[in-house]
């Protein structure tokens, strides 16, 4: 019996997508839908909660404030509600309505902010940084703690011992490749980490929408995009370049395509950002770097039912 939901979080099946890919070489993807909160953030949430707790930065019974495109959101509403902090949530208006819902389902308060540039379901950095600003004024207001998960070092070391570990042991040993979708670069940095700290060969691909491009150091052409989460046309604060082996970009066309696929072909119902991993991992088992009998990792970042 686990003590609490904290204990939900971590832990998720790898799953062979065999049936949307059918080769060359194999995708084994982390099933991160399945987490309390619906999505990969989860572990990111715990951990710099506990961390904030356990330094004095976050007290017992002090709001908890973030800004959040909604799978952030919604991780940090799970873990508050269960360690007892009130949450709110600064979110673009642009961003998914059911996942507003589900914070608030979960007893956060949630503040949607207007868009700069962007349009409904295609949130841009400037809507992203618009819906910080209003993160930390209600956190200076409110006397809280602001999470920042750009700037938390926690979600890099919480996916490099716990996601990337977990890959490891349920593979059985390295793989041959890691391809992940890029928001803070928390998920790709720390399941890099540790993968190539098993295998320095393995080759880790960033994923990035099509036109929107930076960590492949190329000018930002289409802001907009449907990969909510990801693709802000920024590199974020704790990008370390030394990880990235390539970038692979995607559309929004190849997006809609595979999370089609992936839902007639596997039964699994997920968001965009996911159907962008697989697509850029299908991608790079057919591009012949890897050779035919390659594994390519993973991440399903989210449920579709938050869409």
């Amino acid at each position: 019996m686990h003590a609490s939901t904290l204990d939900l979080i971590g832990g998720t099946p790898l799953v062979a997508l065999d049936r949307a890919h059918d080769g060359p070489g194999r995708i084994v993807a982390k099933a991160e839908f399945l987490q309390p909160g619906g999505s990969v953030k989860d572990r990111a949430a715990r951990a710099i909660v506990l961390a904030a707790r356990a330094d004095g930065r976050l007290r017992p019974g002090m709001p908890v404030v973030e800004m959040t495109s909604g799978n952030m959101g919604a991780g940090l509403a799970v873990v508050c509600a269960a360690l007892g902090h009130p949450f709110i949530a600064a979110m673009s208006a642009g961003n998914s309505p059911a996942r507003a819902r589900m914070m608030e389902g979960l007893g956060a308060k949630v503040v949607l902010v207007a868009q700069v540039d962007g349009s409904p379901g295609q949130v841009t950095g400037a809507d992203v940084a618009a819906a910080a600003e209003e993160a930390v004024r209600i956190a200076q207001d409110e006397g809280g703690f602001y999470v920042d998960q750009f700037n938390a070092a926690e979600g890099i070391t919480a996916h490099q011992r716990t996601t990337g570990a977990e890959i490891l042991r349920q593979y059985g040993g390295p793989v041959d490749g890691w391809v992940a979708a890029v928001g803070t670069g928390c998920t790709f940095l720390g399941v890099a980490r540790a993968l190539k700290a098993a295998n320095p060969a393995t080759v880790c691909a960033a994923v990035e929408p099509l036109g929107c491009e930076p960590l492949a150091g190329k000018p930002v052409t289409k802001a907009r995009h449907i990969v909510q989460g990801t693709g802000y046309g920024l590199v974020p604060p704790h990008w370390d370049p030394s990880l990235m082996d390539l970038s692979l970009a995607v559309s929004d066309a190849e997006v809609e395509q595979w999370r089609r696929r992936l839902a007639v072909r596997e039964g699994l119902y997920v968001g965009y950002s996911a159907a962008a991993n697989v697509c850029a991992a299908s991608r790079l088992l057919g591009s012949g770097r890897l050779g035919p009998g390659a594994t390519v990792a993973t991440v399903l970042c989210d449920t579709g039912l938050k869409y």
